[in-house]
């Protein structure tokens, strides 16, 4: 943990003395680091974001901020750069005078105030704004000058708590792409907070799935994504189908799992242990074909029943009855002559045992 930026060192925090809502947590996160805390509402992903900021403190063990102990530095004496999801604006102030009230607090001069808060409303193209308040900008603008706001004292850590949860989608990734590229181009480190899975992968570095107070699994988003750790985080990342089976044979990174219908596919083991085992073999939508020339070699192919397609835009996505289970989802890229599929019909669908894995149930 030496080389760590940000360190938690067997953190627990309980607000009532009883439960614990942050579970023996330790992670190291490097200077420059974009992490993610990932997870379910109540899952302790916010409480730890409050404990490194200041707000909340540990009930057990240590957080670390480039090497020093933080636990009972109140949090203006952090030099932490924090962006909520409500702005927290001051109404009151205009845009520039909410810049510079933090550079304010820390005794710098006025003119020096001036070409900071210039320089950090450029940085999120808002320059223009300087003398409008808070009420007569749009929501996309006020996260942009409470970001602005966030970054004008060079913090070298900077915490974001869903930070654009209030806004609507099509704006949303678009902020998206521009917190990724100020994080690129400024270099600073920043933990940040969400519920939204497709946000997590699209900026960060690493992500920390969290679930019941405790991280689930930490890895880049494809790893994540390609190689979930536990049904949790199989289920939490992306759409996945599940089919509830049995392990018949075990061996090395094979596993040979009997579905519910009795039917026989490989699948790679992933948290389970022994023959006889109940597991669940995960398979993401995109990866199931039904075309015989699109099949990779060495597919499993297996009957399937179309029940029901829907029309996406640039995907169609199927529903198929697949051993047993109703809710088998396959996607197809909306592709000039893709072929049509009706509900009713019977096919065969199949993926790469690699693209099967056998989770703990």
């Amino acid at each position: 943990m030496n080389d760590a930026y940000v360190a938690f060192e067997h953190v627990q925090k309980s607000y009532d003395g009883v439960t614990l809502v942050v579970k023996d947590l330790n992670l190291s996160i490097a200077k420059g680091e974009f992490v993610t805390m990932l997870g379910p509402s109540g899952s302790g992903k916010t409480t730890c974001l409050m404990m490194l900021a200041g707000f909340e403190t540990a009930t057990h063990g240590r957080i670390l901020l480039d090497g020093q102990n933080i636990n009972m530095v109140p949090p203006h004496h952090r030099g932490i750069g924090m962006v909520f999801q409500n702005y927290a604006l001051f109404p009151h102030m205009t845009v520039g005078e909410n810049l510079g009230f933090p550079l304010e607090v820390r005794g710098m001069g006025k003119s020096e105030r001036e070409k900071k808060v210039k320089s950090a409303l450029d940085m999120v193209q808002m320059g223009a704004f300087l003398q409008r308040r808070p009420a007569q900008l749009s929501g996309g603008q006020q996260q942009r000058i409470a970001l602005a706001r966030a970054l004008v004292f060079d913090p070298k850590l900077v915490l974001m708590d869903e930070p654009l949860g209030a806004l609507d989608k099509q704006l949303r990734e678009h902020m998206q792409f521009e917190i990724k590229h100020l994080h690129e181009s400024l270099g600073i480190t920043v933990v940040y907070v969400t519920h939204d899975q497709g946000e997590a992968l699209t900026m960060s570095d690493r992500i920390a799935v969290f679930n019941d107070g405790r991280i689930q699994q930490l890895a880049s988003p494809s790893d994540l994504y390609e190689r979930p750790d536990n049904s949790f985080v199989a289920q939490f990342i992306g759409e996945n189908n599940k089919l509830p089976g049995t392990i018949e044979e075990l061996s090395g990174d094979k596993a040979l799992v009997k579905l519910a219908n009795g039917e026989l596919i490989d699948a790679t083991p992933v948290n389970v242990r022994e023959k006889g085992q109940q597991t669940l073999v995960s398979i993401r939508p995109e990866r199931v074909e039904f075309k015989p020339e699109m099949m990779p070699p060495g597919a499993h192919t297996i009957s399937a029943d179309v029940l029901e397609v829907i029309y996406m835009g640039d995907i169609l996505r199927a529903r198929l009855r697949v051993a047993g289970s109703d809710d088998f989802v396959m996607k197809m890229r909306n592709t000039l002559g893709q072929t049509k599929l009706t509900p009713g019909q019977k096919i065969k669908v199949g993926w790469h045992p690699q693209d099967a894995r056998a989770l703990d149930p």
